[in-house]
């Protein structure tokens, strides 16, 4: 089966060939995946070696000469470990890149505490300006690559994952997607989380709403569906609990409103296991989500026996 990172390769490396603005900066993880790549552009395809922070201020470096910067390389080394970096060479110069990610917040399991991310997002948001594309499926990375890479001078992060949807949603890189209607609530599901969210809400009266892009937040997008459903939110993100819900909060400033933030918790799961059985350690199994969202949503949300749904 497909990743969204076996897409991106190839995805970025005929942007590659058609724009001679666009560059890409690699710390040894994925150097095979531009093989090709380099060869036919050795000027624009970089591998700076293990060295994450240089990873960063060459990206950096590159942006300042009028150069679009692709960087890419696992979350936890991406995000975290040259965060300084992605603060000042990046944030505070001013330089606009595109930082894509792989292994997510615990993609890669066997590799350890060190290869898990669930707090990327939620360090970014300690920052200005980013833009924070999470794709649900490789045709949806595709679309947001091409999204990050056409953004100007913006600083994008696009953030890749082995979970996936069954199949992909038509996006814009902006707005939430409406997939179902309902009147008991809002659950909102960013990303890979959409399946299990459509499975876990069947037969409750809730609205569900998909989220690809949640930097900036598409506030309009949710108060527009509050009107029907009414301001009970619950967040289902893949990456640390409760990481949208100031985001949500600052949406429903004006009015009464309750927020869940469900995600990955805050506990580390020392015996690494699978991907399944993280999934199902932090309650983010169709199963688990339905009782917790089932329990916030109430009897206002169960939908009647005899109703249709």
């Amino acid at each position: 089966m497909e990743t969204m990172r076996d897409r991106f390769a190839p995805v970025v490396s005929r942007i590659l060939d058609e724009d001679p603005r666009v560059a890409v900066v690699l710390a040894e993880i994925g150097k095979d995946g531009f093989r090709e790549a380099m060869a036919r552009h050795p000027d624009r395809v970089i591998n700076v070696g293990i060295r994450e922070q240089l990873l960063v201020g060459a990206a950096a470096g590159l942006a300042l000469t009028g150069l679009r910067p692709v960087v890419h390389t696992f979350a936890s080394f991406l995000v975290e470990r040259p965060f300084e970096q992605v603060k000042l060479d990046l944030g505070h110069q001013e330089a606009g890149a595109v930082l894509v990610s792989a292994a997510a917040s615990f993609d890669w399991p066997a590799g350890g505490y060190t290869h898990m991310s669930p707090g990327d997002v939620a360090l970014l948001d300690t920052l200005d300006g980013w833009t924070v594309h999470v794709p649900g499926h490789p045709d949806e990375a595709e679309t947001l690559l091409h999204h990050a890479v056409a953004a100007g001078d913006d600083k994008v992060y696009v953030r890749l994952s082995v979970q996936s949807n069954r199949r992909g949603r038509v996006i814009d890189g902006r707005h939430l997607v409406t997939v179902r209607e309902g009147r008991a609530g809002v659950v909102v599901a960013v990303g890979p989380m959409l399946d299990a969210v459509l499975a876990a809400t069947e037969g409750l009266d809730v609205t569900v709403l998909y989220a690809t892009t949640v930097r900036p937040f598409d506030a309009a997008g949710l108060r527009r569906a509050t009107e029907a459903a009414g301001t009970d939110i619950v967040l289902v993100e893949p990456y640390l609990a409760g990481t949208s819900t100031a985001a949500v909060g600052e949406a429903l400033s004006d009015v009464p409103h309750r927020v869940l933030g469900l995600g990955v918790g805050r506990r580390e799961l020392r015996r690494y296991g699978t991907v399944e059985e993280h999934v199902a350690a932090h309650g983010l199994d169709a199963r688990s989500l339905r009782e917790r969202i089932g329990a916030f949503v109430g009897a206002a949300g169960r939908v009647p026996a005899d109703a249709a749904v």
